[in-house]
């Protein structure tokens, strides 16, 4: 797009949420001005094979740098935060967010080495003024502190980003949602609302994360031996509520896992997360209290291999050993994807003789995320002209756009985008725009998008198949085979019950080897490209496998 194509138009794209869970990234632009909206990662799906995290390509704001005026983040969540570190390496822009948000981002971005960025704590009542843009906020219930909806004050008119919300009416912190606030901004008109779709597919209200402390209570109530509670870390309404049960109960607390240990750290010390100063007690002392005066909260909800409850399940926990009488409370619901680990995990709790309480049988987790009922609300409340939904699959994008036409979205006013489109408003008219170019950015230990579909097309070839090196050693002066063919399998066939296989595949490398020299074919990569060729045809024939064969050719 160039300068003159953009004009004075305003743009409204996502470089990461859209047609997805995570990776959530919003951008509004007008003219020469840029704010973003967040910058989460998303976890690899079963294709990823080696791959830690995505997150987003930034590489249209890293080229329009100057015009990125700051990134606003609306509550600390990892698919809302966790592209931060990465991020911020490539784009070096101001940065925006409440108490607890900025607490959890600035330790992410300690342990990352980033320091050279400006940081300014925001809340409900701040307003930035950032080139021609302005934005305030409100404040949004969700299930973490500190969580804000945004508006953006464009030349067109007010742009409203939700956040993730619902409207807990007996919030667990006293956060109520600014009802208030919402309703003036829909009076004063809201040109285009962004808004949560993740529950959209599901009717009625979220319920009240308050029921779940009733329900933990009962628990803790009838539980004769030690309890362990799995949750997600950065759920501090529902660690409070943990804490509140132990002080309730007369139970010590000890936490384990390291994102558990460090969120509590951080919440306590902003003074989100309430507690007697001697509840905690270090995992050394779990053995030496009775089993009735002793919790574990600890992070594993979602059935992670390396995680703190599946090592207690699979009795590899260097500190905490789940014994027979033992209660273990899942106070999360699986992610799209989790539910096979999760169950493996519970099955493996129960064989070790504890008791398990999980979503399926008991009241234990809420969503944090608004339901049918509660997006209707926001919608009502907000009354934009123009609906983009966000942060979800197509399916719940698709849900959310139908109940904003049940309640007065014109069809034609509603956007379902993917990343990368853009939804431009100019005089009050808006149309799909010009595609932005991103994508997703594959961090595999240290690299930073150095592994792409290449690499992961391999990688999926090696997982289902195997590999087969062939070594063949030429004579520099005559063109003749002085070693090998050698051939080293992997993952293919196991070698001392297949040596008449091998066998018969020495000789096709060396007959192959042997025509090619005839037809004086001595370039090396028609040399690998005639060895792999026939090799592939003789295995897939014999074996219908297709191993990665990789031919290594040396000259002495």
């Amino acid at each position: 797009m160039s300068k003159n194509q953009r004009g004075n138009k305003l743009l409204i794209f996502a470089l990461g949420g859209m047609d997805e869970i995570g990776k959530n990234m919003y951008a509004i632009q007008y003219g020469n001005d840029i704010v973003v909206i967040d910058a989460g990662l998303m976890f690899p799906d079963e294709e990823m094979l080696g791959i830690d995290v995505v997150i987003p390509d930034v590489s249209y704001l890293v080229e329009n740098q100057d015009k990125v005026r700051g990134i606003i983040i609306t509550h600390g969540h990892e698919d809302h935060i966790g592209g931060l570190p990465y991020i911020l390496k490539q784009l070096k822009v101001p940065l925006y967010a409440t108490q607890l948000t900025m607490g959890l981002i600035e330790h992410k971005l300690r342990e990352a080495h980033v320091h050279d960025i400006k940081r300014t704590v925001i809340h409900v009542n701040s307003e930035l003024t950032l080139g021609q843009l302005k934005a305030t906020f409100f404040q949004t219930n969700h299930s973490i502190p500190d969580s804000v909806g945004v508006c953006v004050d464009t030349p067109e008119g007010a742009v409203v980003h939700t956040g993730d919300f619902k409207f807990d009416m007996t919030p667990v912190n006293d956060q109520y949602a600014d009802l208030h606030r919402m309703a003036e901004l829909g009076k004063k008109g809201v040109l285009c609302l962004l808004s949560d779709s993740t529950n959209a597919e599901r009717p009625g209200f979220t319920g009240s994360e308050q029921s779940v402390g009733e329900s933990l209570k009962e628990t803790f109530r009838h539980a004769k031996q030690r309890i362990i509670v799995a949750t997600f870390a950065s759920n501090i309404h529902r660690i409070q509520q943990v804490v509140d049960a132990c002080v309730l109960y007369g139970r010590k607390l000890a936490v384990v896992g390291r994102s558990m240990i460090n969120v509590i750290n951080i919440a306590t010390e902003l003074g989100y997360l309430q507690m007697p100063e001697d509840l905690i007690i270090d995992t050394d002392d779990i053995n030496r209290l009775p089993g009735h005066k002793v919790a574990v909260i600890s992070t594993g909800s979602q059935g992670e291999t390396m995680s703190a409850l599946t090592r207690m399940a699979n009795s590899s926990h260097r500190k905490v050993e789940i014994l027979p009488g033992d209660t273990v409370v899942i106070a999360a619901t699986p992610i799209p994807g989790n539910e096979r680990a999760i169950g493996k995990t519970i099955d493996q709790l129960f064989r070790i003789g504890a008791d398990v309480v999980y979503s399926a049988v008991a009241h234990v987790h809420v969503s944090g995320h608004g339901s049918q009922e509660d997006l209707k609300l926001m919608l009502s409340l907000l009354k934009p002209k123009y609906f983009i939904p966000i942060h979800g699959e197509y399916r719940m994008l698709r849900a959310h756009a139908q109940l904003a036409e049940a309640v007065g979205v014109r069809p034609e006013n509603v956007f379902i985008c993917d990343n990368g489109d853009t939804v431009e408003i100019a005089n009050g008219r808006a149309r799909y725009g010009p595609k932005i170019p991103t994508g997703k950015v594959l961090i595999d230990g240290l690299g930073v998008g150095d592994v792409g579909n290449i690499v992961l097309r391999d990688r999926k070839l090696l997982s289902q198949d195997g590999i087969l090196v062939v070594v063949v050693t030429l004579s520099k002066e005559h063109g003749t085979i002085l070693a090998g063919p050698d051939i080293i399998s992997r993952g293919f066939v196991y070698v001392r019950e297949s040596e008449k296989l091998l066998d018969e595949a020495n000789h096709v490398v060396r007959n192959t080897m042997e025509r090619c020299m005839k037809d004086q074919v001595s370039e090396w990569a028609s040399l690998k490209t005639n060895i792999r060729d026939s090799l592939s045809k003789f295995l897939f024939e014999r074996t219908r496998r297709r191993p990665m064969i990789l031919p290594i050719i040396m000259e002495v």
